[in-house]
């Protein structure tokens, strides 16, 4: 098989898939519109969440940087959960972004369809107002969401090489050692969470404005 097709193949049964859902939850009264809203509700929660994890990490190795003798290995124990905590909270945020982007598009596309539906001039010019106006929100929820999210790899880097280092080095040669970074992964989450907090304020005010 070539190696093209499985690709086309896999694309055609996910948005065969993606239909069927939508198919159904017509049946019950909840349109794409309402999915959408649906699913930057659930991305602005697996921001907070993030951003709570993130902070915690942190304030977890701050701890770790003012304590000595026999309370370092369980503090890295600690350490350790909740950088895999950040980790995971930041793969949901990834998804849920991409499940946002996911429905928008489609809705746009069914919206936009539908334009050549009308045979009413001046309803037609109106919807295609607000498809537009929506679109441009949308466009820079989905920047600032997107630019949250592209500032937390980076962290989670500087957070794997600090919890690394202390695994191997845990004693106090290695928490001086790793003191150095600690201001600027400091600077580095304090940006992440106010971008973090930025992108739920947008959110709020997108959902604000899709249920009116």
């Amino acid at each position: 098989m070539k190696q093209w097709i499985v690709p086309a193949v896999a694309l055609v049964a996910l948005t065969a898939c993606q239909s069927a859902y939508y198919g159904t939850m017509e049946k019950f009264g909840v349109e794409k519109r309402d999915i959408l809203v649906d699913r930057v509700d659930d991305a602005r929660d697996s921001q907070a969440e993030a951003q709570q994890e993130f902070r915690s990490a942190f304030e977890r190795l701050d701890e770790m940087l003012n304590i000595e003798g026999g309370e370092l290995e369980e503090t890295y124990n600690a350490l350790n959960d909740d950088y895999e905590d950040s980790k995971a909270a930041a793969e949901d945020v990834r998804d849920r972004i991409d499940a946002v982007d996911d429905v928008a598009q489609d809705l746009f596309d069914e919206w936009s369809e539908e334009l050549g539906e009308y045979s009413n001039d001046n309803m037609r010019r109106q919807s295609e107002r607000q498809l537009r106006e929506t679109e441009r929100r949308y466009a820079e929820l989905l920047r600032v969401m997107e630019r949250a999210a592209d500032k937390m790899q980076p962290v989670l880097d500087k957070m794997q090489d600090n919890v690394l280092y202390l695994k191997h080095n845990l004693n106090a040669k290695a928490i001086d050692a790793i003191r150095g970074e600690f201001n600027s992964l400091q600077n580095d989450i304090s940006s992440l969470i106010a971008d973090m907090e930025a992108s739920i304020e947008e959110s709020n005010r997108f959902i604000e404005s899709m249920q009116q």
